[in-house]
């Protein structure tokens, strides 16, 4: 019988082998995070401190943004540190909680994005009923569903994935512990837990599409009927800012995850998976919130409060 030891840690390939390839890479996902970040929380900070913000859609961005913060600081600091590094090694522990975060957090990103597509619905095509429907128990009561159901969705096969046991090869080729490459590393067979993960991302992935594509289906149609042409084009390129991020994300996350007998990882993957881990979060909070003319006037106010307080300091 072949010898098996087992694992004891995983070796992260990233992006590339290259020295100065790595360096450049760096400094551009350190700048992609801060303005990550950044972007987010001044959307959490003035949802705290704005009145005119405290509106159900706000309310979900707010959470959105928290969402966000959380999902990228478990990507990008360790992929940051590798390549600044050269250290490629992650323990065991290490690797599996964020594989559990990834998996759990990622998810719950499609179900947040599914209920704002929902609350715009409701505001542009029923207006009248708009604060009736969506108060703030309903509001409380969809986000979190979303925590929930990405919960009990997500976490039971990606906690079975950890219980898996791990004999060598340790190599995993991708930036970040994602499911499929580790059931290729596996030693015992995972037909059945690869089945269970592909039903899992076809319920949170198309069931939410679907949710998606319905709502903003309506509300195309609700924007066609908009008598004045200067409304209708407002309207019009709000809703195309969101659409594009929304293809970008699912057809990215899909082509990844929905494949049929796609186990390991090519270097194309890997500049998808990009896509969805750091490229979407870097415009989410300036194409959802930030370029909206109402936290526009609460952040310009926001720095006049806090211009006026440095000057009498």
């Amino acid at each position: 019988m072949k010898n098996q030891t087992t694992v004891v840690e995983f070796i992260i390939l990233g992006l590339s082998n290259n020295h100065h390839v790595n360096i450049i890479l760096s400094v551009v996902l350190l700048d992609v995070f801060l303005l990550t970040v950044m972007g987010n929380i001044i959307i959490v900070t003035l949802y705290g401190v704005d009145h005119r913000l405290q509106t159900p859609m706000y309310f979900f961005l707010r959470n959105f943004a928290v969402l966000e913060i959380c999902f990228t600081s478990v990507i990008t600091p360790r992929f940051f540190y590798s390549l600044l590094t050269e250290r490629k090694s992650i323990s065991l522990p290490g690797c599996f909680l964020q594989l559990l975060l990834v998996f759990f957090l990622g998810a719950s990103m499609f179900c947040h994005e599914a209920v704002m597509s929902f609350d715009r619905y409701m505001a542009i095509c029923h207006p009248l009923r708009y604060g009736t429907i969506m108060n703030g128990r309903v509001c409380f009561q969809l986000v979190l569903s979303c925590w929930v159901m990405s919960f009990l969705i997500t976490v039971p096969p990606a906690f079975m994935v950890v219980l898996l046991p791990f004999c060598g090869p340790n190599v995993i080729n991708h930036f970040y512990c994602d499911t499929p490459v580790l059931l290729q590393l596996s030693c015992v067979d995972t037909g059945h837990l690869e089945v269970m993960i592909f039903f899992s991302a076809t319920v949170i992935l198309l069931g939410t599409l679907t949710v998606t594509i319905v709502s903003y289906g309506c509300i195309i149609s609700t924007i066609m009927r908009i008598p004045s042409t200067t409304g209708r084009k407002k309207v019009f390129s709000t809703c195309s800012a969101h659409l594009l991020v929304v293809v970008i994300l699912y057809s990215s996350s899909i082509f990844r995850y929905l494949r049929p007998g796609q186990r390991g990882v090519q270097d194309f993957d890997k500049v998808v998976s990009l896509l969805y881990c750091v490229v979407v979060p870097l415009f989410n909070p300036y194409i959802y919130a930030l370029r909206n003319e109402q936290m526009k006037e609460a952040l310009k106010d926001a720095c006049g409060r806090i211009s006026k307080c440095l000057r009498f300091s």
